[in-house]
This record gives C-alpha cells, sequence and structure tokens, in this order.
C-alpha cells in the first residue's frame, strides 16, 4: 500500500469566529472552496487537500496554540512556483497575518523557498516551493516537490 496524500487535516480553534474569518480570506486565495460551514465547522478542498475549522469544547474556547507541546508541531502547504511564495506574502500581509520569517530560502532541499505565518489562534502555517522533483529517499518517493 502507498498513501495518496492527506486527504484532511483539521484544527480546533479556540477563538472560532476569528480563525473562521481568518481562513475564508486564506483558503479561497489558496484556491480552495468551501463545501461546508455551519455553527461549529468551516471546511474546504483544494488541491487534493482538505482543511477545516472545528468549534472548541466550551472549556477550551479562547485557548491559544502552543507549538511546543504534544502534538500539531505547524501544517505546509506547498506550491508550484516560487513567485506564488511572494505572491502570498504579499496576501498574508495585507490580511494581518502574523509572519514567523520568510519568504526566505532554506536548506530543507535544494531550491526550498519557504514563508512562515501564523492563524489568530497562533497556529503556525507554511506555504512552501521546492523545484523540479524535490528530494528522494531510498525508495526514490518525492518529498517536498509540488505534484506536477
Amino acid at each position: 500500500m502507498e498513501i495518496n496524500g492527506v486527504a484532511h487535516t483539521f484544527i480546533t480553534a479556540g477563538d472560532f469566529e476569528k480563525s473562521v474569518a481568518f481562513y475564508r480570506q486564506l483558503l479561497p486565495f489558496l484556491g480552495m472552496k468551501e463545501v461546508g460551514s455551519s455553527e461549529n465547522i468551516y471546511y474546504c478542498v483544494g488541491g487534493r487537500t482538505g482543511f477545516g475549522v472545528e468549534r472548541p469544547a466550551p472549556e477550551h474556547a479562547g485557548e491559544r496554540f502552543v507549538q511546543s507541546r504534544v502534538g500539531l508541531h505547524h501544517i505546509c502547504f506547498r506550491v508550484r512556483e516560487r513567485a506564488e511564495i511572494d505572491e502570498a506574502h504579499a496576501f498574508l500581509v495585507k490580511i494581518g497575518a502574523k509572519i514567523v520569517h520568510g519568504p526566505q530560502d532554506d536548506a530543507y532541499a535544494p531550491g526550498y523557498y519557504s514563508v512562515l505565518f501564523e492563524d489568530p489562534d497562533g497556529v503556525r502555517l507554511e506555504l512552501n516551493h521546492v523545484p523540479g522533483r524535490g528530494v528522494f529517499d531510498a525508495g526514490g518517493r518525492v518529498f517536498g516537490a509540488p505534484y506536477n
């Protein structure tokens, strides 16, 4: 068996309304389409990827994400062209996203170029581009490269 990508990722927002307002701008900018929205869920799909935001349990409302806790570290979306990272950075600044770093070249793979930012709850998100076929593991599988 070999997986065919990640079907979806869900995050739980401490401030659901603020997070949904942020993702309603970001996800369509990334080419994702809204397919579900209710008082407790916001969900988009695009590029073989699903991404959703869920309302927290009442006892966790208002909490913020802590990257160093066990669990999620960050989410990285990949783009096909390097220039899209610069375009995304300008968009992120326009919508008031907290930029952690970038756009910048990174040493993770040859040509790796990225921007790292946070959503309103402090969940770290990354957009990256790796040219060509990216980095291979011993079995010849590609890591980091966009789907062509």
